[in-house]
């Protein structure tokens, strides 16, 4: 093995060779001491071999972070036709139709060892009725659904048990292409895998595989079971979560993705506080800019979006933005195409004050503006009741109370409950509103019957417990 530092070729000019391999032997075993001890415990190396050859290994760093990863069996029962939803059958009395039970396999990271939190993908776990955790140390514990996210392929389950291990999380804004990562997930359903690879790219989005993309791009090999799994460092950080490979057969061709684990992170706690994800808003309309737009404007790049036009009374107009300019950054991030644009302003949390630099007359200026929700008026149902956590309201155009989002698996979803619902009524009294239902007395743990109507046929009867 060639030493840390290459030899002076002057050195073996004035010294026998057996002075030099000497030298180049005491050379090899400072450096790797100086290694050993400026190198974390996560990744280091080993002592030498029987020949006296020090072999690079990450299996202290795996010895550490293997546990916090877990395998995800879930399950959800599909009727054999096509069903009507629950709401419809007992409207209309139609009889309950037969199911199967489907299973289906991924992987998980936790990332809370108190609260028993578990990282993973909305298509993992979104929509199941039953989901189990298995451990390395072989134990297998049922988890609940905490909150999903399909637009960013983000889901939090919870485990109820103290003897957990846990992964720090790294910060993803420092990940670079050329950075070493480690797949840690049960690819198949075989069992806890380990692979290595390179970052390949960052940023990547425009893929139309999820609603919110800005992934990791790597080489270490993910496959089908990987989902939800974990992407570390060499100091067993978590800098990603494993979500989608793009390959003609389904399986690894080199190119995986993951989701950036400060995207995963925000995602959470947004779950975490509002039992969904209140995105925001800049109302604009814009495009990409193309040479010969950036050559008509006077620009050095082609890179950024030009704004077509602003919504009246919305945030960008309250910022000053106007029809021409060109936006070429969101919160201290740079944009190069509508689809950045769309991705940095939808994971922006609502109320927050934030940035966006624009070039306007050939100048670059930067504005602020305050993050609006993007139904305007809107209201999570947990806040009104309990029995409507995981749906999101808002008034209706043509009166009573619309269900703008609905979490798949939430306890709204679970009481049958629809984006595009409209509610006329709460325990029998009209809601023209949200401001209407807001004001009326709902009291934790009481059931609330709801007058629907779903796509014009109604009225239909809910009854939440």
């Amino acid at each position: 093995m060639q030493p840390a530092i290459p030899p002076c070729p002057a050195c073996f000019r004035q010294y026998p060779e057996r002075l030099a391999r000497t030298w180049l032997t005491y050379t090899w075993l400072i450096w790797s001491t100086v290694l050993l001890l400026a190198t974390p415990s996560t990744a280091t190396l080993p002592p030498v071999d029987s020949q006296g050859t020090a072999l690079p290994t990450l299996a202290p760093m795996l010895e550490q972070a293997t546990p916090a990863v877990v395998g995800i069996v879930t399950r959800k029962r599909t009727p054999q036709d096509q069903p009507a939803d629950p709401l419809s059958r007992w409207f209309y009395n139609l009889p309950q139709q037969e199911a199967k039970p489907e299973n289906s396999m991924g992987s998980g990271v936790v990332v809370d060892a108190r609260r028993g939190l578990v990282l993973t993908n909305h298509h993992v776990v979104g929509d199941a009725s039953l989901i189990e955790v298995n451990f390395k140390d072989g134990r297998a514990l049922s988890a609940e659904l905490v909150g999903s996210d399909p637009d960013t392929d983000v889901a939090v389950i919870r485990v109820d048990t103290k003897e957990l291990a846990a992964l720090p999380m790294a910060n993803s804004e420092q990940v670079r292409v050329g950075d070493f990562v480690v797949a840690i997930g049960n690819p198949f359903g075989i069992g806890q895998t380990v692979t290595s690879g390179i970052v390949s790219a960052v940023g990547r989005s425009g893929l139309g595989i999820e609603g919110y993309e800005d992934f990791i791009q790597t080489d270490a090999s993910i496959n089908p079971g990987n989902s939800g799994g974990a992407l570390v460092n060499l100091k067993g950080e978590l800098v990603g979560i494993n979500t989608a490979i793009l390959g003609p057969g389904g399986g690894n061709v080199g190119i995986g993705f993951a989701i950036p684990i400060n995207l995963a992170r925000d995602v959470m706690e947004q779950l975490l506080k509002y039992g969904a994800v209140r995105r925001g808003r800049l109302g604009v309309a814009g495009q990409d800019l193309t040479p010969a737009l950036a050559r008509t404007l006077g620009l050095e790049s082609a890179h950024g979006v030009l704004i077509a036009q602003v919504t009246p009374g919305s945030p960008a107009q309250k910022a000053g933005i106007r029809t021409g300019d060109v936006v070429v950054g969101v919160a201290g991030r740079p944009v190069r195409r509508a689809a950045d644009l769309h991705n940095r302003l939808g994971l922006l949390r609502v109320g927050e004050l934030a940035e966006i630099e624009i070039v306007r007359d050939s100048r670059h200026s930067t504005l602020t503006f305050i993050v609006s929700d993007q139904w305007g008026s809107r209201a999570i149902g947990a806040d009104i009741s309990p029995l409507l956590a995981g749906a999101s309201l808002g008034t209706a155009s043509g009166g009573g109370v619309a269900i703008l989002e609905v979490t798949p698996g939430s306890r709204a979803w679970s009481a049958g409950l629809r984006e595009g619902d409209r509610i006329l009524a709460v325990n029998r009294v009209p809601v023209d509103g949200l401001e209407a239902l807001q004001k009326l007395p709902i009291q934790d743990g009481r059931p609330l019957l709801l007058h629907m109507v779903r796509e014009g046929v109604g009225p239909l009867l809910a009854i939440l417990r």
